[in-house]
């Protein structure tokens, strides 16, 4: 089978026209990274045994399975991935102190060798569970420079795509504030075709005037948006309003840091009217519920969110599984007193509101049709009957969702293969073990 030709026999392939999905089941030809022809062919004779489950080194039997649009893990942070079974002696009893004493330790601590073994660790986990797109919000305050580069390239060596962004705060002090800054810069102005820039800011709670200034000053001379937390915690708006005497939604929006290619992280304690003035933005609240409910800090206010709000699932670095966050999201849609139809509009909303905001970056975010990036995951899991247009959410929600990727196929060419990933994952966990060992020592012995 070669990286250019592929034929994919019976697969059904969840298609995307018109906010609708559009099931088929088909036989998937692909060139040169590109879907070039469709074959439709018909469910029940498969079923019945009238096709053949064939396959050769050019083709490759799906046996049924669901394939889908790669997914999206709109707010991560790969840089925490080495953060397992550390000692933690100092007080983690609110979310301030979670940072203080957890994340703004860990990431003093990172060097080169960290950065990248975290990005391979983040690499494997993601390929295993159908995410392809990351964008990423990276900090390692003591080693700024070239940080990006290093990420970026680790993750495309792995056929992954992305946005990465270094995380600016003034907590500690003006110079590695203006490392940050210039790294953000360096890295937005050399975006090639796989990787993008966005300008990371922490939290408005962390951040000075003269320094938002600043970023919006420099944001003038590039076409992307801010990636930043907002009111993931009550903390941010209380310290804002004390230091700045603005809340931090408002912030953002005296100096201009808000239009339609923004992400703002969790957003959970956000005002109704405040929710109405992002959407006419157009900026996009990436919701990442089990971080928040790690933390305590709360969840998103449902009933709130105005219609127009532009909605995109994350991780948070918590883990990589958005299939996940889009599970809990829908369970906590419905939990909040919405009808179960209400719950399966929420989650196509979802569904189609990342597929609108990813192409803000990717233009080429494919929708599965002829002529599109063969991106594509398929899931191990064969529709119990036909599915359709309308059935499709159903088969979303309690099986797709559930269910391990069988395989995933980026630009044309397979990350992994029924259940193998296509490169020497003990030799990388090799690697990763190292820079573990040599991370926990460093924390735990850190004053």
């Amino acid at each position: 089978m070669t990286n250019s030709s592929l034929l994919i026999k019976n697969l059904f392939l969840a298609q995307i026209s018109n906010n609708q999905i559009n099931p088929v089941f088909c036989d998937l030809k692909v060139e040169n990274g590109k879907i070039v022809e469709v074959v439709p062919k018909n469910f029940n004779d498969f079923v019945e045994g009238k096709i053949e489950n064939t396959e050769n080194e050019n083709s490759y039997d799906a046996k049924g399975r669901v394939a889908t649009i790669p997914f999206v893990n709109f707010h991560e942070h790969i840089y925490s991935r080495l953060a397992k079974g550390l000692t933690i002696k100092s007080s983690m009893e609110n979310f301030h102190k979670i940072l203080k004493n957890l994340w703004w330790k860990l990431d003093l601590i990172l060097d080169e060798d960290m950065i990248r073994s975290s990005a391979l660790m983040s690499a494997i986990e993601s390929i295993r569970t159908g995410t392809t797109y990351l964008f990423d919000h990276h900090s390692s305050p003591n080693s700024t420079k070239g940080s990006l580069k290093i990420i970026s390239e680790t993750l495309e060596q792995f056929g992954l795509r992305g946005t990465i962004c270094f995380e600016t705060t003034d907590r500690n002090g003006v110079e590695l504030t203006k490392l940050a800054v210039q790294e953000n810069y360096d890295f937005i102005e050399s975006s090639g075709e796989n990787f993008r820039g966005m300008f990371g800011l922490h939290a408005s709670f962390t951040l000075k005037d003269q320094s938002l200034k600043f970023v919006s000053s420099l944001l003038k001379d590039f076409d992307t948006g801010i990636h930043i937390h907002l009111c993931e915690d009550k903390v941010d708006r209380e310290i804002s309003e004390k230091k700045f005497k603005n809340s931090p939604l408002e912030r953002l929006i005296k100096f201009n840091l808000l239009n339609s290619k923004s992400i703002l992280a969790h957003g959970i304690h956000l005002k109704k009217k405040e929710y109405k003035k992002i959407a006419e933005f157009g900026s996009a609240i990436a919701f990442n519920p089990d971080s928040n409910m790690n933390n305590s800090v709360g969840l998103p206010k449902f009933k709130k969110l105005p219609s127009d709000l532009t909605v995109i699932p994350g991780t948070d670095g918590m883990h990589s599984n958005i299939a996940k966050t889009l599970k809990q999201l829908f369970l906590l849609y419905r939990h909040s007193d919405a009808s179960m139809d209400e719950a399966f509009e929420w989650i196509q909303k979802i569904y189609f509101d990342q597929l609108k905001f990813v192409k803000n970056y990717f233009e080429d975010f494919t929708s599965l049709n002829a002529g599109e990036r063969a991106d594509f995951v398929i899931w191990d899991y064969v529709p119990v009957n036909n599915l359709t247009s309308e059935n499709f959410w159903g088969h979303f929600i309690y099986a797709i969702l559930e269910r391990q990727p069988a395989s995933v196929i980026q630009n044309g060419k397979f990350l992994m293969k029924d259940f193998q990933l296509q490169f020497d994952v003990d030799e990388i966990n090799r690697e990763i073990v190292k820079q573990g060992i040599r991370l926990k020592e460093k924390f735990e012995n850190k004053v």
